[in-house]
């Protein structure tokens, strides 16, 4: 079944769906709109707040505005409000200059998050102190909007799913250190602690540790915090110990004793972690060995084992590895001219067509959309955009899913001309009708944002997947890439089960289109083996 991506910004695409064991055509149109920076692999997926972050940029420097005001009546008062008020005012100078820009850097985006659900309430708390009614009527006014601690917590898994994915180790990260990027965007000693509890409240030990430890290693470094080194000790160690990590947990535990003798957890765990050592090593009699003086850094645990069993090959293949592109394949790779079998509205101005894969045949599209459809679709989806879900495979019900995180909207092609015209254009290529499809979906993904591999069409079977055969659709922008995943019989190609990489700077915008096997029998007849 024919899936084609049509990037407006960067990317888009359409996707073909088939369902049960009839001939099904299900396309869809993924359509990246709104797109700066780095995405490696053609695939869908956004982060929680997408293209509305934007718009918290300027409720921000509003907020700012508001503060000031304030100040001035209350001057006498509130020193401590100017600091943050000086602090915020530079920053949202910054970040209104430019703020897709801005956003495009995901440290910058979790900054926002974490200002707007943590330190704006905090500094909530002191205004109402002694409350002026100005800038508390206006935070009321604006609090609705604001990010909630779902977000935030969103926002740094979304760090941490980069950081898995590209392999960046948490001190560049730290100093907004990202391949191909250069920014000031950086993580101070309590931005890394509370990426690191995060991931601890989580029972994520694993990324708990990283970001601990470059919590330590920042303070240590001489840098200024408000959480103490006692607090980073405290659950470095505890997630060191979770690791399996006794030596250097025991380690920990004594520099915390060292530095609060009356800790109320560290004297218990530190004779705990060491009556445990001691137990393993008489089991396996062994000698004591003291931990590594190496500092803890990305791999220097295992990462676990999750759900996805290709996880290595497809986060391989979103780095660019492992793409198995060979000279030969290349070879039986052409261009041409498409006018969808002779169809009138393509024989003057036919499509340029490339291929990209062989088998799967893959193809792409140039010039699929304009830059002007691309904003009127971005325009007509964006005050609509809500959180993406997906079909649970038990229950039937559409559900949220973490690892689809995205918002979306759907589009009739009655609302705009633009979105009537690329209906159109969606059949005229595919040769499908559309007559029998669903509305247009519109994604957007931000941050962090991915989709694992999945299938776009309903089965009840195991399944291959583009990491096996090491496919990489890369993005351009205007574009559409068009494959099928079902036979002619029906019957699903597993092979086509694919995934979106987490986009590791900017945003994008893609819109999906499904088209079902009703009205495309006599368009794509059944074949007459399983897999013709």
């Amino acid at each position: 079944m024919p899936l084609i991506c049509a990037i407006t910004e960067t990317l888009l695409a359409y996707r073909k769906c088939f369902l049960y064991t009839i001939c099904v055509t299900s396309l869809n149109w993924l359509v990246l709109i709104a797109w700066k920076g780095i995405l490696m692999c053609c695939s869908v997926d956004l982060m929680h707040l997408g293209g509305q972050m934007t718009d918290l940029i300027y409720t921000e420097k509003e907020l700012v505005q508001s503060l000031r005001e304030y100040i001035k009546a209350e001057e006498s008062k509130l020193a401590a409000v100017k600091s943050w008020a000086n602090k915020l005012d530079a920053l949202t100078r910054v970040s209104t200059a430019d703020p897709e820009g801005y956003l495009a850097h995901p440290v910058n985006a979790y900054k926002l998050m974490k200002r707007l659900n943590t330190e704006w309430s905090e500094l909530e708390s002191l205004v109402l102190q002694n409350p002026a009614d100005g800038f508390v009527s206006n935070m009321s006014v604006h609090r609705q909007y604001f990010p909630d601690e779902e977000d935030e917590t969103g926002a740094a898994k979304a760090l941490m799913r980069l950081q898995d994915t590209y392999q960046l180790d948490s001190e560049a990260f730290s100093k907004g250190k990202l391949p191909g990027v250069h920014s000031n965007a950086v993580l101070t000693v309590d931005d890394c602690f509370d990426m690191g509890k995060t991931a601890y409240n989580d029972a994520d030990y694993y990324h708990a540790v990283l970001w601990l430890q470059q919590a330590l290693k920042q303070l240590d470094d001489g840098e200024e915090a408000v959480v103490s080194k006692a607090d980073i000790l405290d659950y470095l160690s505890y997630s060191v110990y979770q690791m399996g990590d006794l030596p250097r947990a025991i380690e920990l535990t004594r520099r915390l004793v060292a530095i609060d003798p009356s800790h109320q957890r560290a004297g218990g765990n530190l004779r705990y972690f060491e009556q445990l050592l001691m137990k393993q090593l008489r089991e396996m009699n062994q000698d004591y060995q003291p931990p590594s003086e190496e500092p803890i850094q990305l791999g220097t645990y295992s990462r676990p084992k999750d759900h996805l069993p290709e996880r290595e090959s497809y986060e391989a293949l979103c780095r660019g590895e492992g793409i198995q592109m060979t000279e030969a394949r290349r070879s039986r790779l052409f261009c041409r001219y498409h006018d969808g079998k002779r169809n009138p509205r393509l024989l003057l101005k036919p499509v340029k067509e490339e291929d990209e894969w062989d088998s799967p045949h893959i193809v792409r599209y140039l010039d699929s959309l304009s830059d002007e459809e691309v904003e009127k679709i971005k325009e007509l989806a964006k005050p609509r955009l809500a959180r993406a879900t997906v079909r649970d495979p038990k229950t039937g019900v559409l559900t949220t899913a973490n690892y689809r995180v995205s918002k979306s909207a759907w589009l009739e092609g009655e609302e705009d001309p633009v979105i009537d015209r690329v209906n159109q254009r969606i059949e005229d290529i595919t040769g499908l009708t559309v007559e029998t499809a669903e509305l247009l979906q519109v994604a957007n993904y931000g941050v962090g944002g991915q989709y694992e591999p999945h299938f776009d069409f309903s089965r009840v079977r195991g399944a291959t997947v583009f990491p096996d055969f090491g496919a990489v659709i890369w993005p351009r922008k205007g574009t559409s890439v068009f494959w099928y995943n079902l036979f002619r019989s029906g019957e699903g190609d597993y092979r086509t089960r694919h995934a979106a990489c987490p986009v590791l700077v900017g945003s994008k915008w893609v819109s999906n289109k499904w088209i079902h096997e009703r009205g495309q029998e006599f368009r794509r007849p059944c074949g007459l083996t399983e897999v013709d």
